[in-house]
């Protein structure tokens, strides 16, 4: 209750507006370059969206059908329970089929990756710059979040790649993305992964879409969020196809 009194507090203490040309973001996050225009169909901090599915062959098998794109195998997740394939969605923007690891059969499975009956949004990624500072920021104002926390995966080259992540507590049934910032060693998988994809659109849908709305204000994100039935993510992706819809 302290914490959600304390984030209420925050996200209800007016941020400065840069007249139309920027969203209210607080200033500590403007710092950054943690803002861009409003109206942008795509988040400008977007690091990569990741697509759920049960078994890691057929998610790559159906991205592959809607688009003619077909991810390339990333690697697995250690202690996590999770593998990934990968395709390039445009500059520093890429997505990420991810699947449980039939390897790590023990691990708990914390997208529920093996109740999905069809490939569906999970969550998503942004990349705030320097993620300790964010991390520090946040714990002054009163939102709470887990890290930064260090992860790896080993490429099929060899090739280690190394990040930290930073966790929100409360991500509004998972439409708020988690934080990452990128070791300065590694090559962002968007740079070599297959491309002829592009993310055109992403997008939260919400019932109370001001509430979510003055959040991702305060977060320093210009996610789009738009009214609709249920709190769902979506995503388009243009390739030589067509258009492939995804939802959460």
């Amino acid at each position: 209750m302290a914490d959600q009194i304390l984030r209420r507090t925050f996200l209800a203490s007016g941020a400065t507006t840069l007249a139309g040309a920027t969203l209210g973001a607080p200033v500590w996050l403007r710092e950054m370059g943690a803002v861009a225009p409003a109206g942008n169909e795509v988040p400008t901090l977007l690091d990569h969206i990741l697509l759920g599915c049960s078994d890691l062959d057929r998610g790559i098998a159906f991205v592959e059908e809607q688009t003619g794109v077909r991810g390339a195998f990333g690697g697995v997740h250690p202690g996590r329970g999770t593998r990934n394939a990968l395709l390039s969605l445009g500059e520093r923007r890429y997505l990420e089929i991810i699947a449980p690891d039939p390897e790590q059969s023990e691990v708990p499975d914390a997208y529920g990756l093996l109740r999905l009956d069809e490939p569906r949004l999970v969550t998503w990624a942004a990349h705030p710059g320097d993620i300790k500072a964010l991390a520090e920021r946040l714990t002054k104002a009163g939102i709470v979040a887990q890290g930064p926390t260090p992860g790896s995966r080993k490429r099929p080259d060899g090739r280690l790649l190394q990040w930290k992540t930073l966790n929100l507590q409360e991500t509004e049934g998972g439409l708020l993305p988690f934080f990452i910032e990128w070791s300065a060693d590694s090559l962002h998988p968007s740079a070599d992964s297959p491309k002829g994809c592009t993310l055109s659109r992403f997008e939260a849908v919400v019932p109370n879409s001001e509430a979510l709305g003055a959040t991702v204000k305060q977060l320093g994100l210009d996610l789009s969020v738009t009214k609709g039935d249920k709190p769902q993510l979506r995503a388009v992706i243009a390739s030589a196809k067509g258009e492939l819809r995804l939802s959460s």
